[in-house]
């Protein structure tokens, strides 16, 4: 039977470095005891968090618990002076009316909320702070190669939901004569499609194509295997005008 918490840790001065520290440590495991964070909330003066909490039952909440990683991670919770309370919890029915003539009806109060759709769109700050997590999607699109690859995916995978979804469409370094084939194609594919958007009259290059750029170093086979030891289960497909794209969905 799924159970549901409420963890409720109270910071002090100078303590959220350290507490942020351990819970971008610990969070992640979570899934991998069918765990899953439902909501996480901070005061709006950083001195307590909320988070909402669902286990499938008691034995995986005590299974999180006991992984050596989280003890390993636990100095860092001692450090930040954190007081931490664990509460089960349960959802509480509400009569509801729907107004006259249409009945009224009890409805759980957490369906009450529509679903915030959270997404973060990568721009060149992947080694930088993200504001308050996590998000449902989070999208990254002809930026990656400007960033250390494996820390960026790193930094995105810690930042997303349980069950939420990366996109990334970014550029390869051509190698293999597949690449070179598409590569050949696009070239006459990007001239007609630049020829169709402006209806063939000249026109002033767009501000988005004046930033400063960089060819791609890392080839498609070399983007797999990184991509795969940090997101297992990525799929990666090559596309047309250099690109490949990269979707992965956090267990």
């Amino acid at each position: 039977m799924a159970v549901t918490y409420l963890m409720l840790a109270r910071l002090p001065e100078g303590g959220l470095g350290a507490f942020d520290a351990y819970e971008s440590a610990v969070l992640p495991l979570l899934a991998e005891h069918g765990g899953r964070l439902e909501r996480r909330l901070r005061t709006l003066d950083d001195q307590v968090e909320a988070h909402l909490i669902t286990f499938p039952s008691s034995e995986d909440l005590a299974a999180f618990r006991a992984d050596p990683r989280r003890s390993a991670a636990a100095p860092l919770l001692e450090s930040s002076g954190a007081a931490v309370e664990l509460l089960a919890v349960r959802d509480v029915w509400m009569w509801r009316g729907r107004g006259r003539g249409h009945g009224r009806r009890f409805e759980r109060s957490s369906r009450m909320r529509r679903r915030r759709w959270r997404a973060a769109r990568s721009s060149g700050r992947a080694g930088k702070a993200f504001p308050a997590g996590p998000y449902d999607v989070i999208t990254c699109v002809a930026t990656i190669h400007h960033l250390p690859f494996t820390q960026a995916l790193t930094r995105f995978r810690r930042h997303l939901a349980p069950g939420g979804t990366l996109v990334i469409v970014g550029l390869s370094r051509a190698q293999t004569p597949v690449d070179h084939l598409l590569g050949v194609v696009a070239i006459p594919a990007n001239a007609a499609m630049g020829w169709l958007k402006n209806k063939g009259r000249p026109s002033q290059r767009p501000v988005s194509m004046t930033a400063p750029t960089r060819s791609a170093d890392m080839t498609f086979d070399d983007i797999i295997r990184e991509a795969r030891d940090v997101l297992p289960g990525a799929r990666l497909r090559r596309r047309l005008f250099w690109r490949y794209t990269l979707v992965w969905n956090q267990p």
